[in-house]
């Protein structure tokens, strides 16, 4: 695995991702429990990379209309154009999480009671993995990372927030909330992280305790999948060269 420092990855989004003449698009996932770091690491590996070929969405909680639509609609209406990167701050597979360990959550989908039997969790994992294969039959490349943070350190990150007025906006007393519930969390990742990674949309677990450690194992990941696309610049036919040669003449003569 090449180490290259987030600043180099310009060298691969410029802001296109081609490969014979053809467009790709690389898909991120960023799943973790609160304070594991995802914000951060997203803006320091993207830190180098030309604004343009990135787009990044941050998944909330779902609104009345996504809430009138099936669980991977507002996904879909994310996915990155041909030739760009998308990163996807928690995505789909909060509906294999948070409603998991929280199931009252699932009563506003309005999903008819013949669907929500024992087969409900194994039908969402054949979605999800239906869904992948077909972007990736799309051209595009899809990375999930799960950052894998221990509780002690989300302890020791949540009281930070807590003791410094900058970062108090960051903490949410539902955090603490949340952490009651962190054994049916983490029964949750295994079962989605079993259940969900494939050859062709892989999960990749980043412990997430080491900050400078998680930023360097996802940018090395990154740097990998966009070395084994083989992409380069957008290259000129010969009718085109043809053209740049008359308009070097044209600018040579004024």
């Amino acid at each position: 695995m090449a180490i290259l420092k987030p600043k180099y990855l310009h060298k691969f989004i410029k802001p296109y991702l081609v490969k014979d003449g053809k467009e790709f698009r690389l898909k991120d996932h960023d799943p973790a429990m609160d304070a594991a770091g995802k914000d951060s690491t997203i803006k320091h590996v993207m830190s180098g990379v030309n604004p343009q070929g990135v787009d990044v969405h941050s998944f909330k909680s779902p609104s009345t209309e996504e809430l009138a639509h099936d669980f991977l609609w507002r996904a879909m209406r994310c996915l990155p154009v041909r030739g760009k990167i998308g990163i996807f701050n928690r995505s789909y597979f909060e509906e294999v999480l948070v409603t998991r360990v929280h199931p009252d959550l699932l009563e506003r989908q309005r999903i008819p009671e013949s669907l929500c039997g024992d087969h409900f969790w194994k039908h969402r994992f054949e979605d999800i993995n239906a869904f992948e294969r077909y972007l990736t039959r799309n051209g595009i490349a899809i990375l999930k990372f799960f950052l894998n943070l221990s509780k002690k350190e989300q302890k020791r990150r949540f009281l930070e927030r807590l003791d410094d007025p900058d970062k108090n906006w960051k903490f949410s007393a539902a955090d603490v909330n949340e952490r009651q519930h962190w054994n049916a969390y983490q029964d949750a990742y295994e079962e989605m992280i079993r259940n969900t990674a494939t050859d062709h949309a892989p999960w990749i677990v980043v412990p997430a305790d080491n900050k400078w450690f998680n930023r360097l194992l996802v940018v090395n990941t990154i740097v990998d999948t966009l070395h084994g696309l083989d992409l380069h610049y957008p290259k000129q036919s010969a009718a085109q060269l043809k053209e740049l040669k008359e308009a070097r003449k044209r600018l040579e003569a004024e």
